[in-house]
């Protein structure tokens, strides 16, 4: 997702109102809401107990994350017990739809230090992502963003893995316009070059665009690959089709957020 700048409303009593000071269990929902949120991002939870404590309760999510940014700090699955690459490895029975790839280093040099070992590299799951669902969240719905595809395909370089696959429909190549916006369209082109994206089939029949459906392409070719799906999409319509899709797609689905561009 890419953050809003939140609002601040400043509220005065009127004369003779008495404004609700809010009380300990509201106080205390906030805090535990506010730590699930960045627990579910990766951040180790005693990092997360020294922001809220300096904050407060109270601060806006959007706060918080930028005071965890802002402290140059490493979600756990970049660095602790529990890394994306072991999540997407052999050994493990299941990926946590919950992960982010959101990255927080302070430097690409640092990220690149901390990448699995060789023998690590050897047990990485295969990675296959939604290009469509990427692209749209990192342009925020308003445009197809190439530039979220290329920082999710890093992402993973960065860790070792080499079996990555990006489906987006052919369509995509054609030139943006007013209905249909995508940004650094190069990207694309220079991905298929390096055969890690791949252009599902579209054609035009009698002025009408005719497409395949590219997420049955993606389901497809992460079951058989025993592999993970990038997305936040949940592929409902294709989880009642087939018993053994519904829950590789509930095990294997790795979601994610954008945070400035990470």
């Amino acid at each position: 997702w890419i953050t809003m700048e939140s609002l601040k409303v400043s509220l005065s009593p009127s004369p003779g109102l008495s404004l609700k000071e809010p009380g300990p269990v509201d106080t205390l929902r906030e805090y535990k809401t506010k730590m699930e949120f960045a627990l579910k991002l990766g951040y180790a939870e005693d990092l997360v107990r020294l922001v809220l404590n300096k904050l407060g309760s109270d601060a806006l999510i959007n706060d918080v994350l930028g005071e965890l940014v802002k402290l140059g700090s490493k979600p756990e699955n970049e660095g602790g017990t529990q890394t994306l690459s072991q999540s997407t490895s052999t050994s493990s029975s299941s990926s946590s739809g919950t992960s982010s790839f959101c990255s927080f280093s302070d430097s690409l040099d640092s990220r690149r230090s901390e990448s699995p070992s060789v023998e690590d590299k050897d047990n990485l799951r295969p990675i296959v992502i939604d290009g469509s669902n990427v692209a749209m969240s990192h342009g925020n719905k308003e445009m197809f963003s190439c530039q979220g595809i290329q920082l999710a395909v890093d992402w993973f370089l960065e860790r070792g893995h080499r079996d990555i696959t990006v489906f987006v429909p052919a369509w995509r190549k054609e030139q943006s316009r007013p209905d249909a916006l995508i940004t650094d369209q190069e990207i694309l082109r220079r991905l298929e070059k390096d055969k890690i994206l791949v252009f599902t089939p579209s054609r035009r029949v009698q002025g009408r665009r005719v497409v395949c459906y590219d997420d049955r392409f993606i389901v497809k070719l992460a079951y058989e690959s025993d592999g993970i799906i990038v997305s936040n999409d949940n592929y409902r319509d294709l989880a009642v089709e087939k018993p053994e899709w519904k829950k590789f797609i509930d095990e294997r689905l790795l979601m994610y957020s954008f945070v400035n561009d990470k």
